[in-house]
């Protein structure tokens, strides 16, 4: 059995925060997905492998057992052991008790979205397939205490990631989502989300003899290339010609959901910031409320002059002395 780098698939350090293995594995998984390389059988591979070692590094639990497991197969290597020679036994979670949280399997996630992710490595099922009660022997193991009680009522929770605009993210939006069975399912994200906001579907996910679980969607809302968000406000950059801001006038400012003119004074300087109150994001739950959009301004100087105009602005400064 192979060593898997989890790291390494990602391109991100040992000591690499949840932001970076985020933003690493959201980097990778648009780059190598099926959808985007339909005729590239090696991009699907290596589509398996970041969401593998996504599953691994984005969950605290898993991520320190494959650290410690990383610590001693070094160890065991640099001694000049063989791969076959090594004791799995010790490390494997295959019927063994573990935590009550897991994140979605391959599994779940194939029989919920119709499939093309593929299964884990035999790695990963040795040391992880316990955790989860969804591993490689694909039955649920019993935890104990009173969320053993709670987990008989009803299949497992699921976590599926979703990824909108930021436009999405204000008016709202739907995600249509197919079901192996042939059932399709319209999920409602409602506008003023944010990333790392879920989305609640109830009796959506994994099921079992006594109901389902829940589908929780967890949103990221992508960078927009106009705005930039900050909490429930709004931030844009709004060039100004150089005679309305000497003079002053108006601009016409473009929000998310309409255009607005914004009066600028004579002898306004390049980075005043105005605040628009009001026009930002809705507030999530409560989209009567919005927050605000700021708004700095970019002095646009005028380029390619005549002789005759530099003249003119040259008696103008020589005036002004």
């Amino acid at each position: 059995m192979d060593y898997k780098d989890y790291y390494s698939t990602l391109g991100v350090k040992k000591d690499a925060s949840q932001d970076e293995i985020k933003k690493a594995y959201r980097k990778l998984a648009r780059k190598y997905h099926p959808d985007v390389n339909p005729d590239d059988p090696k991009a699907e591979e290596k589509f398996k492998e970041i969401n593998e070692a996504y599953q691994v590094l984005s969950d605290q639990e898993k991520r320190q057992k494959y650290d410690q497991f990383g610590s001693q197969w070094k160890q065991y290597q640099q001694t000049g052991g063989r791969p076959e020679d090594f004791d799995w036994s010790r490390w494997s979670t295959q019927g063994q008790p573990g935590g009550q949280y897991r994140t979605v399997t391959q599994e779940e996630l194939e029989q919920m979205f119709g499939g093309g992710l593929g299964g884990f490595s035999d790695f990963f099922e040795t040391l992880f397939g316990g955790m989860g009660g969804m591993g490689g022997a694909r039955s649920a193991r019993r935890p104990s205490g009173r969320a053993a009680g709670q987990n008989q009522s009803k299949g497992q929770d699921i976590q599926h990631p979703v990824e909108i605009s930021l436009s999405e993210a204000f008016h709202g939006t739907t995600r249509t989502l197919s079901f192996e069975d042939g059932r399709r399912l319209e999920a409602k994200i409602p506008a003023g989300v944010k990333t790392g906001s879920k989305v609640r579907l109830s009796g959506q996910g994994a099921q079992s003899a006594r109901g389902a679980g829940d589908l929780y969607l967890k949103v990221t809302v992508l960078p927009d290339p106009k705005f930039k968000r900050d909490g429930d406000d709004l931030r844009i950059n709004q060039p100004v010609d150089f005679f309305t801001a000497l003079l002053g006038g108006e601009v016409e400012v473009s929000t998310l959901d309409k255009t607005v003119k914004l009066t600028i004074p004579a002898g306004t300087d390049s980075g005043k910031t105005f605040r628009l109150k009001g026009l930002g994001m809705p507030v999530l739950g409560n989209t009567k409320k919005r927050g605000d959009l700021y708004v700095t301004l970019e002095i646009q100087v005028p380029k390619n002059l005549t002789h005759e105009q530099k003249a003119k602005f040259k008696a103008a400064q020589d005036s002004l002395k």
